[in-house]
């Protein structure tokens, strides 16, 4: 089982790190999410900016990525693009 985690507070969030954290211990995880805080905007999408991805480290291991856009951003790129099974 894979496990996909984003929210709506940025990747640097103690609550998805933590979450991260417990469920790496039991299933594959990676964290794609908002590069900053963009709470209430959950489903929106970006039409009109780009979309940067940045890939995101902890301790030196790559545990996901950072985009530049919306949760709903970050779930559309990690099923279509980012991920190689869903």
């Amino acid at each position: 089982m894979k496990v996909l985690l984003t929210n709506d507070d940025g990747y640097g969030a103690r609550g998805l790190r933590a979450l991260y954290s417990e469920i790496t211990k039991i299933a594959g995880t990676i964290i794609i999410a908002p590069e900053k805080e963009s709470s209430a905007s959950g489903h929106a999408i970006t039409v009109f900016d780009p979309i940067r991805v940045e890939e995101i480290y902890d301790n030196g291991n790559a545990i996901g990525y950072a985009v530049a856009g919306t949760p709903a951003d970050c779930v559309k790129l990690g099923l279509t693009v980012i991920l190689k099974e869903k």
